[in-house]
């Protein structure tokens, strides 16, 4: 207890030799907060829209006759052109039916021969005044009549060809098969969907356009006559795919509906994408992002805006360098680093920055040099 007094004593007594003697103590130093003059700027801002894709040309494959399956042509996934053989039905039936047809149009060009031979004479014989008008009007409608089956039968042989010809099932378009939900030997007809073929040289991805682009299309004063032209003008658009991979074509408008949906308040677009690798696919989700500018826009660092509960705030710096919290209003811009400003600051405001969420409202935040030494 002794040695603790005598410690403290021998401190205090440091102490004061050192004032004495005139050594200055460290003094505490004072820094000002890093801060920004708001002003306005221009800036791209990234729209995102929920997308799918889709082939140019899907098309259903269904069969136009009725028959068994015999063979499937093709897989799952496989890419086809225009013209390549999918399926073959049975078409052993429809060789018959053909073969039925043209010997009915054998015995119709028979018959017609026939009545012309019979007409001719008996028309030579009313000239001669040896047969009666009655007789050559008969024989020139059995004549016409014989021509008429003749046309019949000739539909018939070009039905049976028709019908022969849809025995074999081609692709219409170049693209990618989808699932094939038959097998060989099932029994097949126009109501079976055989599979789905997907023209995939050219992609689209159908988007909702919402409130917020129409608005911004009022604005600019867009007339639905003028959509097209508006258009053109879209800057091209990047597909996200759901890993995030950024697809390498960029995608262009090629449509927007001129109705909006009452029960969404969006409209319809579509954009187009190269797909000349097969890398999209119909069905494939993903993400439209699509750059639009936006000019005299009020741009802070996120790390300016001091989030308590709902509210955004920022600390403005008064002429007397205390600070002062301002309610504002904020829109992300998506590039995970600034927020727009749409209500609290004005151009020329300074705000503090760096450092905001430590400040209180009345601190003093700025500190002149000669405060500093």
């Amino acid at each position: 207890m002794r040695n603790n007094l005598k410690l403290w004593v021998c401190l205090l007594g440091m102490t004061a030799g050192l004032v004495s003697c005139g050594v200055d103590m460290p003094k505490e130093t004072q820094t000002s907060y890093e801060t920004m003059t708001v002003k306005k700027s221009d800036i791209e801002l990234p729209y995102k829209f929920s997308a799918r894709m889709k082939g140019q040309n899907d098309v259903t494959v269904t069969p136009q006759v009725s028959g068994q399956l015999m063979k499937i042509c093709v897989t799952e996934g496989q890419q086809v052109k225009k013209g390549q053989t999918l399926f073959i039905i049975d078409s052993r039936n429809a060789q018959l039916e053909l073969e039925a047809a043209q010997a009915n149009l054998q015995a119709a060009l028979a018959a017609e021969s026939s009545a012309k031979l019979e007409y001719e004479s008996n028309k030579n014989l009313f000239d001669k005044k040896i047969v009666s008008r009655y007789m050559l009007d008969n024989s020139e409608n059995s004549y016409k009549q014989a021509q008429a089956s003749v046309v019949q039968a000739r539909a018939s042989v070009n039905r049976a060809k028709v019908n022969l010809g849809f025995c074999t099932i081609t692709a219409n378009v170049p693209g990618v098969i989808g699932e094939i939900p038959v097998r060989v030997g099932d029994q097949v007809s126009p109501m079976t969907q055989l599979t789905l073929l997907s023209g995939n040289t050219t992609m689209y991805a159908e988007i909702s356009v919402t409130e917020a682009v129409i608005e911004n299309m009022v604005k600019e004063g867009v007339k639905s006559s003028d959509i097209e032209k508006h258009i053109a003008q879209i800057p091209p658009a990047t597909f996200i795919m759901k890993n995030g991979t950024e697809y390498p074509h960029k995608g262009r408008f090629t449509s927007l509906t001129g109705v909006v949906n009452a029960s969404t308040g969006s409209m319809t677009a579509k954009l187009s994408f190269p797909n000349p690798d097969g890398l999209l696919y119909s069905g494939i989700q993903g993400t439209v992002v699509m750059n639009f500018a936006e000019k005299d826009l009020i741009i802070v660092p996120q790390y300016a805006v001091v989030r308590l509960q709902d509210k955004a705030q920022v600390y403005k710096v008064k002429a007397d360098s205390t600070a002062t919290a301002v309610e504002v209003t904020t829109e992300d811009t998506g590039n995970g680093k600034d927020f727009i400003v749409t209500s609290g600051l004005n151009e020329g405001d300074v705000i503090v920055s760096n450092g905001a969420n430590n400040v209180t409202e009345g601190m003093k935040v700025l500190f002149p040099e000669e405060e500093k030494k």
